[in-house]
């Protein structure tokens, strides 16, 4: 999914004496005047980073008769991984590493960008609804530049103390994904009834709670639809409660202890390695263009995105 934004904007945060905070969402147009509009939580000035996710985006059952769903045409990226997970909506996935796939609700695809990759996404002519969320993972230094690759997982979702989890990334009561990465990550939909749920978590993690339905209480704070609740490190357990149910998505890792630029589809280490990925992208898409960073695009492909101009400021590295 391509991020129009180049610099998060300061959103209001709640903090506790524990550390935890609200983390709330701003909206953000995908594309041109009729297209969807998603519920963006990271990256804020307040906070670049949870573990090593650093990109949370969500989106509400969204009427595709109305928005025309979603239609992000051919997009860069380097330096990060895109983790797709849909509760509603069909979403057809294409790369310029060859692969080609589906993102349907409940199951995880994973796209290594490294070094550089291309893709695609178009909401299904049978989709009515989109309803999920978009998440990136930035790539730690030693493993930034590795070859581009694609991973389908679908977790079996099991029951525990009432509630539905599926695991998709880490491990979480005793559930294991087996979809490996490159630093210590959690990522799981639970889904709770009315009342409380313990979780034991890795103390070393940091970890946010994003709710997309109904409300969830931790460390004394309450979140409803699209905010997320922060915990930072140093806690071996969660402490659920909700009073009318609720759905959320649990991300978590141990803090990347690196700082990032990020700007529209990049993640880099400066200002100038945002730059020259930017010129590249851009003769990339430039008729008769030889195969570069990011690779043959699909036959399949009719438009590209071009990239936006490079703000008048220097990108500055956070994190």
């Amino acid at each position: 999914m391509s991020n129009p934004e180049t610099a998060p904007r300061e959103v209001r945060c709640e903090n506790t004496d524990g550390g935890a905070e609200i983390l709330e969402p701003r909206e953000v147009p995908l594309g041109g005047p009729r297209a969807m509009t998603v519920r963006r939580t990271l990256p804020q000035r307040s906070r670049s980073l949870i573990g090593a996710w650093c990109f949370v985006d969500h989106y509400e059952p969204d009427d595709v008769a109305d928005s025309g769903g979603m239609r992000v045409d051919g997009h860069p990226h380097t330096g990060l991984q895109t983790v797709s997970w849909l509760f509603e909506g069909e979403i057809e996935h294409r790369d310029t590493a060859g692969h080609h796939a589906m993102v349907r609700p409940g199951e995880l695809n994973l796209m290594t960008a490294g070094s550089g990759i291309a893709h695609s996404e178009y909401s299904m002519p049978g989709t009515r609804r989109l309803h999920g969320a978009q998440l990136w993972v930035a790539l730690p230094e030693s493993d930034r530049f590795t070859a581009p690759g694609f991973t389908h997982y679908a977790p079996q979702p099991f029951e525990r103390d009432g509630a539905t989890v599926l695991v998709f990334l880490g491990s979480l009561l005793g559930e294991t994904s087996p979809v490996s990465t490159f630093t210590p990550l959690l990522g799981a939909e639970l889904t709770l009834p009315p009342g409380r749920l313990d979780l034991h978590v890795e103390p070393g993690h940091e970890h946010g709670v994003l709710v997309d339905s109904g409300d969830v209480t931790l460390a004394g704070l309450t979140a409803g639809p699209g905010q997320l609740v922060y915990r930072p490190p140093g806690h071996s357990r969660l402490e659920l409660s909700t009073e009318r149910g609720c759905r959320i998505l649990l991300l978590g890792g141990t803090p990347l202890g690196e700082r990032i630029t990020m700007w529209w589809n990049f993640i880099g280490r400066g200002h100038d390695e945002i730059a020259a990925f930017r010129e590249e992208w851009q003769a990339a898409r430039e008729p008769g263009a030889a195969v570069g960073r990011f690779g043959p695009f699909p036959e399949q492909w009719e438009e590209t995105l071009p990239a936006p101009g490079l703000p008048n400021v220097r990108l500055k590295p956070r994190g």
